[in-house]
Order: structure tokens, then sequence, then C-alpha cells
């Protein structure tokens, strides 16, 4: 199965260590499976941890835990009562481990179980299909004074579509910005999916309603969650992380906009964007990208005829990437010609129930 997995990665164009790593294998334990497929002997571990739990010591937990005394309190409250008595049983994160295996974590308050919600999903197919955009701060002369830039982004082809950096963050401004910015660009706006973090200039008044105005549909992050909103927030790193940042606070407001203006021109023209096959994001806004990719496809079929023997597995892959994913459902499997959010985040695990809220009436039988 694991080397199934790994070949159709590499098919879709996946680098063999890339996809190892995702299943915890090191690449040159593929290459020997592959010679040999009686390699793999692999039977999980032989020996028991020294620092487990005995069977009786579990048994003692449960039954603490359960009992009339604590079977409404969660593990963080009751190990505090047990050391005033001078009592350890385990760890509070053991005894969350062994509740959850138990199946003896559960919410019982009278309110609602806490609902958490996917994240909001879109997927573009083509430019000005999906924005996203958001506001950082800018270091001005005067400590606990910034400068605010606004930068929104295509989330199809990467191309930063306006900026400001204005001395306010406010949704009056976000909303001439991006009511000026469609105007200049003469793009209709109708059925533009804009996304933004829950950040009061995003989901103000006059830009909730300038955008129902313009036939634009806002999309937001959820509440504290910061990596809903990625491609812009890595648009920033990528700002702030360039050598030409300076080091010092900008001296006014005018050398901050030169400053983002040339930054803003060297991404969009210069910058060969990981993302989108190494293109830069106006070539693959204005439609350049389907000649550059297809040369650098002849190329590589011309060097591959000219000397097979150096080339172990396909050429690299420059097919152009055809749908990109904001917040991708779970379900949702990125293929060779789809890309992911930018920063791809790791999966968040979330725990079986909030602590504090436990349901222990019905003990498993030990």
């Amino acid at each position: 199965m694991t080397l199934e997995l790994i070949g159709e990665a590499e098919r879709a164009g996946a680098r063999r260590a890339a996809a190892c790593a995702v299943l915890g294998v090191s690449a040159r334990t593929v290459e020997r499976w592959r010679s040999d497929p009686a390699e793999d002997q692999r039977g999980g571990p032989t020996t028991v941890p020294a620092n487990k739990l005995t069977t009786d010591e579990r048994r003692a937990v449960i039954e603490t835990v359960n009992s009339p005394r604590f079977r409404d309190l969660s593990p963080n409250q009751i190990v505090p009562l047990l050391a005033d008595e001078g009592r350890y049983l385990a760890s509070e994160p053991t005894m969350y481990r062994i509740l959850r295996a138990e199946a003896l974590l559960h919410h019982r308050e009278r309110s609602k179980a806490p609902v958490r919600r996917p994240p909001m999903a879109h997927v573009a197919m083509g430019p000005n299909q999906v924005w996203s955009w958001d506001i950082t701060y800018l270091r001005s002369p005067l400590r606990g004074v910034f400068f605010y830039l606004y930068l929104v982004v295509d989330v199809w082809s990467r191309k930063i579509m306006a900026w400001e950096v204005y001395e306010a963050e406010s949704a009056e401004l976000a909303a001439a910005l991006i009511t000026g910015r469609c105007a200049a660009l003469g793009i209709d706006p109708r059925g533009l999916v804009l996304h933004a973090d829950n950040g009061g200039p995003m989901k103000g008044s006059t830009m909730v309603a300038t955008l129902e105005r313009l036939g634009i549909l806002p999309s937001f992050s959820r509440p504290s969650v910061s990596d809903d909103n990625p491609y812009s927030e890595a648009l920033f790193r990528t700002l702030k992380y360039r050598p030409e940042y300076p080091d010092q606070p900008f001296g006014d407001l005018a050398a901050a906009r030169a400053w983002v203006e040339a930054f803003v021109r060297w991404y969009n023209t210069e910058h060969l964007h990981s993302g989108v096959r190494f293109v830069t994001p106006e070539d693959r806004h204005s439609g350049r990208e389907t000649a550059i990719l297809a040369g650098r496809r002849a190329l590589y079929a011309r060097a591959r005829a000219a000397h097979p023997e150096r080339w172990s597995r396909g050429p690299r892959c420059w097919t152009p990437v055809e749908r990109v994913y904001l917040n991708p459902e779970r379900s949702t499997t990125p293929s060779a010609t789809t890309a992911a959010p930018a920063a791809t985040r790791p999966e968040r695990k979330l725990p079986a129930a909030p602590r504090g809220h436990l349901d222990r009436s019905a003990v498993a039988a030990t």
C-alpha cells in the first residue's frame, strides 16, 4: 500500500523524498522495498515502554475519576485535589488519554456542545475569481504608532491586485481601495469572492455594504484562527523577510509607500512563485505561463531524449496549476494540476471534548 501511494504521488509530479516524508519512511527504504518486495518486515514495536502504567495503576485511575467525588470534575481539577491529599496516580495528560481511550470524555453541561465548523472552502480556476486581503503593520518613527499596509492578492495567480499604505485602519479605507481598484482594472466584481479574517475593517458595516453593492461575495476566516487566510499571511512573510526590508522604521508615509511600490513591482513581475510552477504572478495572471511552461516541457523532453540514462524517473512537472484551493475540504485531494493553500498548514488535532466537560456516568467494566 505504501509503495502504491508513493508511486501515485510520483506519477502526479511529486518528488519521492517529499512523498516519503508524508508517509514517514525514507526514500532509501522505498528503494530497498522496490528491489525486494519481501524486505518490508515491519511488525510494530516489540517492547513495552518502561514508563507505561501497569494494569492495576490504570484501573486505579479509572476508579478514582469515576468515583462519586470526582466524576463531575476534569483531570486538571482532580490532579491538584489529589496532590493536596498527598496522592499521585498519573499526570494530567495521562488521565485525559485514559479517559479518551475508555470513551469517558464527553460534553455533559446544560449548554450545547461546541460546534467546530470547517472554514469556508473556495476554489479558483482562473484570475479574478477569488481574492484574499489583509492588513499588516509597518513601523513608523514613533514608538507604538504604525503605518497600515492593505494588500489584496489574487489566489489563483498570486498577483498583488491592490495595495495602499494608510495611517489608519478602517473599513472605509478598505472599501475605497477595493472599489477603486475594480474600476481601474475594468473588472466586473459580481461573483468575485473576497476572503479576509475577522478584523474590524474586514467586517465593518461600510465594507460589507460596499461588497454587497458591488456584488462581491464576502468570505471570512473562523474567529481566532489565523491560518484560514494563508495566502495573505504567506505574502506578508515574504514581504517582511526580503533582504531589502528596512531594519529601521520607515521615516514617513511617503517612504513606506515607495518601498511597498518597489516590492509589489518585484513580486508581480520578477518573483518566480513556487506555488505556480515558478512563473511570475504577472505571467500567470496574463496567460503567458502556458507558453513558458510548454517551452520548459519541450526542453526537458529534448534533454531526456539526448541522455535517457541520466533520468531515473519522469521529468519535472511543468503542467500549469489548474485549480487553486482556499481552505479545501478534507475530502478534496489536490493532484498534479491542483494546488493547496500556500504555506500548507498541518492538520489540527482537536480534543474529543473541552476540559471540564466530562461524562462518566457509564463506567466500562474493568
